[in-house]
């Protein structure tokens, strides 16, 4: 009924076919798979750390000494934490921020006292630190390329101090001025960024933010040269009036006011606050005194000035206001054009002294003037609430 099952060697379909290994070898006529790995692949050494150049100076390996050592001591993005060759440098560095705190150049020109040579011998200490670091460094990492040494900007800024360091060290005796050089040891201590991961991600993002920054500081400066301008136009050597005698009676006395106090006037042309007729009595020696020139005579002299009637009050011939030659605060401070109107601007926008610059404003031109100084107070400090949305987002 159901037939049965052809035989072996017939060309039926059910012919039974040779079986072949599934290893070894393959069935003739089938695809060829990939082959085995070349055993000279096998053979070659494999690079201890892909990421890093491969050769460094042209002939060192990573796995020759002794260039596997300083790859083991300086390579930081391999290891999960700081190597303890990374715990010394940090140390060096803040023992070099406490060397430079101490040093009193001032004290000691020629370092001939026993502190000065202490600090000059941890000063030599750290530089030679330093450089030894650097070729550490260099032996590791080679010198050009993406991954090399002076791939990173960071270890640019070392190389940097330790070449000015190099050159303060050759330099030093032959009668040249090092004090250019020395102010490259204000830098060690930026070393630390480049050290401390969260740092060095706090101080890039900084600078990720610098183009945003640009437009911020775009609209302070249209800010300032607006007030500027306003400020020029308002009261341009206003802050140069002064009370003069209104006849010729010099050398008979001076006004008393210094620059740091100046008594600043208002003309008749303008509504200050401050009129010559309002200068204070003068004093002698804590006396006011109360006559008037006509009515002083030498019977009422009185060597210890305990009477009021014992000097003249010179000061109530002050009574013509003009310009004169000097600005508050030995000319810094005025609108007279707009630099210095710039000058004063940014003054009150750090709040340190801005009063006393309205109320010479209000005392030369307007009461009112204080409006000004109030939206400039205001709008600086919308300045830095922008500043700080830069800087957050």
């Amino acid at each position: 009924m159901g037939g049965s099952a052809p035989e072996e060697g017939d060309g039926g379909v059910g012919a039974r076919t040779p079986s072949f290994p599934s290893r070894g070898w393959e069935r003739p006529g089938s695809p060829s798979r990939d082959p085995p790995p070349d055993l000279a692949s096998e053979e070659e050494e494999q690079v201890p750390y892909p990421a890093l150049a491969p050769t460094a100076f042209f002939c060192l390996k990573q796995t020759t000494r002794p260039r596997s050592w300083c790859l083991r001591l300086c390579v930081l993005s391999l290891t999960p934490a700081l190597t303890w060759f990374e715990h010394v440098s940090m140390l060096v560095i803040l023992l070099n921020c406490v060397t430079l705190g101490m040093f009193q150049p001032c004290e000691d020109v020629e370092c001939q006292s026993e502190r000065c040579t202490i600090l000059e011998a941890f000063d030599d200490f750290i530089f030679a630190f330093f450089a030894v670091e650097m070729v550490i460094k260099m032996v590791a990492l080679g010198i050009f390329g993406q991954k090399c040494y002076l791939g990173d900007t960071w270890n640019r800024l070392d190389f940097f101090i330790v070449m000015a360091g190099m050159m303060e060290y050759s330099l030093d005796g032959h009668n040249v001025s090092l004090s250019a050089i020395r102010t490259v040891r204000v830098l060690r201590p930026l070393r630390a960024i480049n050290r401390v991961p969260s740092m060095r991600i706090l101080v890039t993002l900084l600078l990720d933010t610098l183009p945003m920054l640009g437009n911020v500081l775009l609209l302070c400066f249209f800010v300032f040269f607006i007030f500027g301008i306003v400020g020029v136009q308002l009261w341009a050597g206003l802050l140069r009036n002064r009370c003069f005698l209104d006849r010729n009676l010099l050398p008979l006395s001076l006004l008393k006011f210094t620059e740091e106090n100046p008594f600043i006037c208002s003309s008749h042309r303008e509504n200050g606050m401050q009129k010559c007729s309002n200068i204070p009595t003068r004093k002698e020696y804590k006396v006011e005194c109360t006559l008037s020139m006509d009515s002083y005579t030498p019977s009422l002299y009185n060597p210890d000035f305990s009477s009021k009637n014992a000097c003249i009050n010179w000061n109530q011939y002050y009574n013509v206001c003009m310009a004169g030659d000097v600005n508050p605060h030995n000319g810094a401070i005025n609108f007279d054009n707009i630099g210095y109107a710039w000058i004063a601007i940014f003054q009150v926008i750090t709040l340190e002294g801005w009063v006393d610059i309205m109320y010479y404003v209000m005392d030369a031109h307007s009461f009112y003037n204080f409006i000004y100084f109030i939206l400039l107070i205001i709008v600086s400090m919308n300045r830095e609430m922008l500043l700080f949305l830069v800087l957050v987002g």
